[in-house]
């Protein structure tokens, strides 16, 4: 049984492989949100005890998970450490009731881009994809919007006349400027670095107002993050997969 569970759970994360380009942000799917979607089992992750004898940490900076964690958690779930510690940190700094687990965080990574290893690309010890991750021109054609690139998206995806999602988390650059987050405290905030990415999308999942402890509201805010019903369905199962692995 639990090899026929194994291949199960390998299945229904190999079917979500083609949704992450095709589902992209602003498409014309704005089908009811899926109030009968159930947020994901949440694993809180554990922060890291403060090493001895090193200086305390400085007050505005981001906090730390656990390697010990990190590490147990990615080899449960079957994602990177570098991963698993970049969503926990941005659930550690989410704002105090939001209910956000570092899954719901994980299933949006798989969705949009293999957590930033789509089309063979490598996640870096430092959360930055081997190559930029930039999505699809967003110009009209099939099922995208058609958004004209902005000088501020043009520095970020290099097209001067269409837009672009850009990063693991495929951020359109408007959305960015606003919800651009340092998750890792380096100093620069980079949507192309996933713990920079990992904050920024817990912060918007959070600023939508909605209770992500209640399947209605995590749902809401998943569909928020982007408009197609079908994407919310794809994180839901990504993100309980993701929990039940780690449990």
């Amino acid at each position: 049984m639990r090899l026929r569970s194994v291949a199960y759970v390998a299945v229904a994360l190999a079917l979500l492989s083609g949704l992450a380009w095709l589902t992209q942000r602003q498409t014309s799917d704005l089908s009811p949100v899926l109030s009968s979607a159930q947020p994901p089992k949440v694993a809180q992750p554990v922060p890291a005890a403060a090493p001895a004898a090193a200086p305390a940490a400085a007050p505005d900076g981001p906090p730390q998970v656990d390697p010990a964690w990190a590490q147990r958690t990615a080899q449960r779930a079957g994602l990177s450490a570098v991963a698993v510690a970049a969503y926990g940190r941005a659930v550690l700094s989410a704002p105090q009731g939001c209910g956000i687990g570092w899954t719901t965080l994980a299933g949006l990574g798989w969705v949009e881009s293999h957590q930033g290893t789509i089309d063979g690309r490598t996640l870096d010890a430092t959360g930055r994809p081997s190559t930029p991750i930039i999505g699809p021109a967003l110009d009209g054609a099939g099922p995208v919007a058609a958004i004209r690139a902005a000088p501020d998206g043009t520095a970020l995806h290099g097209d001067p006349t269409w837009d672009h999602a850009v990063g693991p988390l495929q951020f359109l650059p408007s959305t960015w400027a606003t919800w651009a987050r340092d998750g890792d405290g380096d100093g620069t905030a980079d949507p192309q670095d996933l713990n920079d990415a990992a904050a920024a999308a817990a912060a918007y999942l959070c600023g939508t107002g909605y209770d992500l402890t209640t399947g209605a509201g995590w749902s809401a805010a998943v569909f928020a993050y982007n408009h197609s019903a079908s994407y919310v369905s794809a994180v839901n199962l990504a993100a309980v997969t993701y929990a039940e692995r780690s449990a």
